[in-house]
């Protein structure tokens, strides 16, 4: 089980995109800060299930309550994760972390006969290789640290899992280009398949916002040249307004350039966070 804590999504914070893998075994996120709940989006019924909670800098936080809609709790371990066993009950499900509003949908589906090799039916046809990606299919391990995920031949970090979905963050040294991916649970054979990952790099003023200051976000897609889907999230209302609301997506140009733009606006002078995401689409994999 690792014991580092990792950053693992894309924050704009001060006008700096920030996509790592930093560990930072000398301060322990604070529960307070808890922000982002990562869950399976398919459960099994009475099978095991492990998600995950990342705080306002991205990073795994332990500490944290998360309460579901027929009324189980689990709270996250030292990992920032918590291994559970989903509902006997299938359907819809609902989870949400403690004092923060919003929640996130997952789906329990019927108990079935346990087993067989990993394969995927859907993943990312491009990713961010500095941020967690998504896989479903079947035959994976709910328990995330005994999946073993390879990029390139590196070792990637399973964030949360059930026996059908998988989140994974690439290896610290991320692959850029057509990479390939094999999944497993344990020590049975893989499912293999490939993914196109991209780097995000952010072009922006970096001072402090000012009331009424109008700021614009332009984030550069590089490793294709195909139109990509971002997600802005305001992560300091009470600082910045981002225009549309959040969330709020884009689609890039295209093209060499291959860039998109977000527009925030002062309301209190202050640093603000923007968190900046590729919105992957799922689709069979690419072998």
């Amino acid at each position: 089980m690792r014991r580092a804590f990792y950053c693992v999504c894309g924050i704009a914070s001060l006008a700096t995109l920030m996509f790592c893998w930093a560990g930072d075994a000398q301060q322990v996120p604070s529960a307070s800060n808890a922000r982002i709940l990562l869950v399976p989006r398919r459960m099994v019924s009475g099978e095991h299930a492990t998600l995950a909670v990342l705080d306002v800098g991205g990073r795994l936080t332990p500490g944290v309550a998360i309460h579901f809609s027929n009324g189980d709790k689990v709270t996250t371990d030292e990992t920032g994760r918590a291994l559970f066993v989903a509902p006997l009950t299938s359907g819809p499900l609902f989870a949400s972390i403690e004092g923060r509003p919003g929640r996130v949908t997952t789906t329990v589906l019927p108990a079935r006969e346990a087993g067989g090799r990993a394969h995927v039916e859907q993943a990312p046809r491009i990713a961010s290789a500095l941020d967690r990606f998504e896989v479903t299919g079947g035959g994976f391990c709910g328990d995330a640290d005994k999946n073993e995920v390879m990029i390139d031949g590196r070792q990637a970090l399973v964030l949360a899992s059930s026996p059908d979905s998988l989140v994974v963050l690439p290896p610290a040294d991320p692959p850029t280009g057509l990479a390939s991916v094999s999944v497993a649970c344990g020590k049975a054979e893989p499912a293999q398949f490939k993914i196109l990952f991209v780097v995000l790099k952010l072009v922006a003023d970096t001072s402090p916002l000012q009331p009424g200051q109008k700021r614009t976000l332009g984030v550069n897609v590089e490793g294709t040249q195909e139109k990509v889907q971002l997600e802005a999230r305001n992560l300091s209302p009470d600082i910045a307004e981002l225009e549309g609301g959040t969330p709020m997506k884009a689609f890039s140009s295209g093209d060499a350039e291959n860039k998109a733009e977000f527009h925030v606006t002062g309301k209190k002078h202050g640093k603000f966070l923007i968190s900046i995401r590729l919105v992957p689409l799922m689709a069979k994999p690419v072998h």
